[in-house]
């Protein structure tokens, strides 16, 4: 009813001149669940709590430092170097690496869910534990990120991993489906062979065959400079008394050789002596200042150790990669073709022949690859998610886009739940959608010569509803839309014609 007026005077009654408009929802903001050494902002703690950070710098500040990873060392004649390095599983964590990776590859605002600290290894039931709730159960509490990352996984045992990633699917598909997924392949760092053992047959079959299209896997793992010389000291050495035995092995052999003479020899042992004694940061630093000049062995057993730490998984990575595209250009550019930064070499060389089967297997799992191109450096070469057989979702940028319109539309068609359910809402609900479609069409997210050919919204009486659904208070909406998908294959056709002139 119009408002009765009962006072004489002059009154103003403001009217929206506009319609409501559509907020893009964030594309690319992922969430990383790990290990850390802390979790905690002052005096209250963030373990189990997804918490929003900007820079690598306040990750450490809410999570703190690298692990120390233990190796044992022991000799072993069969080796050129003569010694074999063993890490102890239970030190092994990754997330730290990864966040600093992610930053490493264009990342920005991030979540990290910390399940737990530097205790006594890596738990599956850590990661997704619906008693207690710990891990994936916690993220369905934020609506914001749309990436999700779990590096850790491939330190689970296979079945547990691939359990996992099975539950990542899930979460991102049937939970919430409004994010997507960046898996690894398990043991990702060993070569193919094509037999029981191949680790890519393996993780097609691990992964199961639901929500494929919520996911996407890279192959291999690659060796990067996250992890540099300085992080890496004789501390990692678990057995001290081992490791003096086998760098006084290598100075008596110099001795020997006469290349030192005993005077050195012994101020050299006198030095070694000292690991097992060294305990401060100080100390440790100082001797392993020393150690470094004198040692050679000491220097190739560090560069081993620093050469297994950077060994990552790729997903944090792309997770920065993702990143960079959606926001130097959208997220409809496919996130490939792309150099990754702090990138050495992948563990495994790929060539076009072996990426046939990866990217157009039988079963349509295709495995995105991680190439060295001559000239170019390490690129990504790969833009398909996990349902490679599926003309729909296809493609990575695919995915990802409607999941964009999607979440952004449903965020703004919930300021239209219990109005009335008639004309005039309908026309000013097709009205914001379309106004948020025309504009994704100029930025360049949906195909077409104009918006007639790029999207269709259709809403009311007779064309999406019908009386008895208005009856059962259902608003229908329909919603058609042209995405741009990638030029995967370029062929490009020559022949001759005849001389004209």
């Amino acid at each position: 009813m119009a408002t009765v007026l009962a006072t004489p005077g002059v009154y103003i009654e403001e009217k929206s001149a506009f319609a409501s408009s559509v907020v893009p929802v964030g594309t690319a903001i992922p969430i990383f669940l790990g290990y850390t050494q802390k979790a905690a902002r002052g005096t209250k703690s963030l373990k189990n709590v997804p918490t929003r950070i900007s820079s690598f710098a306040e990750f450490e500040q809410f999570f703190g430092g690298a692990p120390t990873v233990k190796f044992e060392i022991s000799e072993d004649a069969s080796k050129v170097n003569g010694y074999k390095l063993t890490a102890d599983a239970s030190t092994r964590y990754l997330l730290h690496s990864s966040v600093k990776f992610f930053y490493s590859n264009g990342g920005a605002d991030c979540y990290v869910l910390s399940v737990g600290d530097y205790g006594s290894g890596v738990n599956a039931k850590d990661f997704n534990d619906e008693g207690t709730g710990s891990g994936l159960p916690q993220v369905l509490k934020y609506n914001e990120p749309t990436l999700l990352v779990i590096p850790e996984a491939i330190l689970l045992s296979k079945a547990e991993c691939f359990s996992l990633q099975q539950a990542m699917l899930s979460h991102c598909g049937y939970a919430t489906k409004s994010r997507f997924a960046i898996l690894d392949v398990y043991d990702g760092a060993k070569e193919r062979t094509n037999g029981d053992d191949d680790v890519i047959n393996q993780f097609r079959e691990g992964v199961g065959s639901n929500f494929l299209q919520w996911g996407a896997a890279y192959y291999p793992f690659v060796q990067t400079t996250i992890v540099s010389s300085g992080d890496v000291n004789f501390t990692n050495i678990s057995n001290a008394t081992d490791l003096i035995e086998i760098l006084s092995k290598d100075v008596n052999a110099d001795l020997e050789a006469g290349r030192i003479n005993e005077a050195r020899a012994n101020a050299i042992k006198d030095e070694l002596a000292k690991i097992e004694t060294a305990s401060t940061k100080e100390e440790v630093s100082s001797l392993q200042a020393t150690l470094k000049v004198v040692s050679a062995k000491l220097n190739s057993i560090l560069s081993d150790i620093s050469e297994s730490l950077n060994l990552l998984p790729a997903s944090p990575a792309m997770a920065g990669v993702y990143t960079m595209v959606d926001s130097s250009v959208n997220v409809a550019k496919a996130p490939a073709n792309l150099s990754l930064g702090s990138v050495i070499s992948p563990s495994v060389q790929i060539t076009s022949e072996t990426q046939e089967e990866l990217n157009l297997p039988l079963n349509g799992k295709a495995i995105n690859a991680i190439r060295t191109f001559q000239g170019k450096g390490v690129l990504v070469w790969g833009a398909r998610t996990l349902d490679g057989n599926s003309q729909d979702w296809r493609y990575i940028s695919v995915r990802r886009t409607m999941t964009f319109l999607e979440q952004s539309i449903k965020a703004a068609a919930e300021g239209f739940v219990f109005e009335p359910n008639n004309s005039t809402t309908w026309s000013t609900l097709k009205a914001t959608v379309t106004n948020f479609l025309a504009n994704q069409w100029q930025s360049g997210i949906l195909a077409g010569q104009s918006t007639d050919d790029a999207f269709s919204v259709e809403i009311g009486l007779g064309t999406t509803m019908t009386p008895n659904d208005i009856l059962d208070g259902l608003m229908k909406m329909t919603i058609k839309v042209a995405i741009v998908r990638p030029a995967e294959f370029i062929v490009i056709t020559f022949e001759q014609q005849q001389q004209k002139s």
